[in-house]
């Protein structure tokens, strides 16, 4: 996954994968869906970024799967956090 933002432009452009591009939505006058032949969402497109997101910060926040005997599957978050700002 790749998160670009262009400041001449103001475009955030966030890519989920590398997958070729077969389809392109228009969610709004300001956001693009890109899909591939299978319809996987392969990227997105916002433009007047600073408008539509708070770009001043951005959080991402691991998640990681735990087994235990009790519950098959438990989502836990894991202690390190990635921050910018």
């Amino acid at each position: 996954m790749k998160i670009e933002y262009f400041t001449d432009t103001d475009t955030l452009l966030v890519e989920f994968n590398t997958n070729e591009i077969a389809e392109t939505k228009n969610l709004n006058e300001n956001t693009l869906v890109e899909f591939d032949a299978q319809g996987v969402l392969v990227s997105m497109t916002i433009e007047h970024a600073k408008e539509q997101t708070n770009l001043d910060e951005f959080i991402f926040h691991p998640r990681q799967m735990i087994q235990s005997a009790s519950t098959p599957c438990m989502i836990a978050e894991e202690e390190t956090e990635y921050k910018t700002k």
